[in-house]
């Protein structure tokens, strides 16, 4: 067999092999993360620990508590509460995201800064992203969604936002509810339990 000849088969059989393969790309279900993601998680923003781009997306399918934060406030212990929900329940499906924010001037650090007090003061290990806007015109698109969905707009830090799985059913509970409350536990639990 001459080499033109040995390359035309080694071709033909790679060909017909690859035809035999399940089409998975243009597969419906291939597809189905991207089309499962909420429009409300349809954003990215920038991780608080290094500033890396991060979807919003990866967190489709799961419980969501959306909370803006300070490292200065008189509920910054809330860190605590939320650090301990999130450990108790996120076998189940529940992820804390953090917005720290500087609107109510209680979070003038730096990125860096508020990534190293949230870790070596409260040990949160539930998401976190860069400093922003939560309220007004300098919200980010988030928050804005979230304000229009449930015509409550974070009037202090630690405003708690609960969003079921499918992102559709958003529960917006107050500053002064404390991670512990029966009421905002009672709600996340019944969002876990919805498949």
């Amino acid at each position: 067999m001459t080499t033109h000849s040995l390359k035309t088969w080694i071709t033909a059989a790679f060909l017909a092999s690859v035809s035999l393969l399940p089409a998975q790309a243009a597969s419906p279900a291939a597809a189905a993360p991207a089309a499962a993601c909420a429009p409300l998680l349809q954003h990215s923003f920038l991780r608080l620990q290094d500033e890396k781009p991060q979807a919003l997306c990866q967190y489709s399918g799961k419980v969501l508590v959306i909370v803006n934060t300070a490292s200065f406030c008189g509920f910054t212990a809330q860190y605590a509460g939320l650090e301990a929900l999130y450990a108790k329940y996120r076998d189940r499906g529940l992820v804390v995201l953090g917005f720290p924010s500087n609107d109510f001037s209680q979070e003038t650090g730096s990125n860096k800064e508020i990534a190293d007090f949230c870790e070596n003061t409260f040990g949160v290990k539930f998401p976190m992203f860069a400093k922003s806007g939560v309220t007004g015109k300098t919200a980010n698109p988030l928050f804005k969604q979230l304000a229009n969905r449930t015509g409550s707009t974070p009037r202090w830090n630690f405003h708690k936002y609960v969003v079921s799985r499918d992102g559709q059913q958003i529960t917006s509970f107050g500053t002064s509810v404390d991670p512990g409350n029966a009421a905002f536990v009672k709600d996340i639990e019944k969002k876990l339990l919805a498949k």
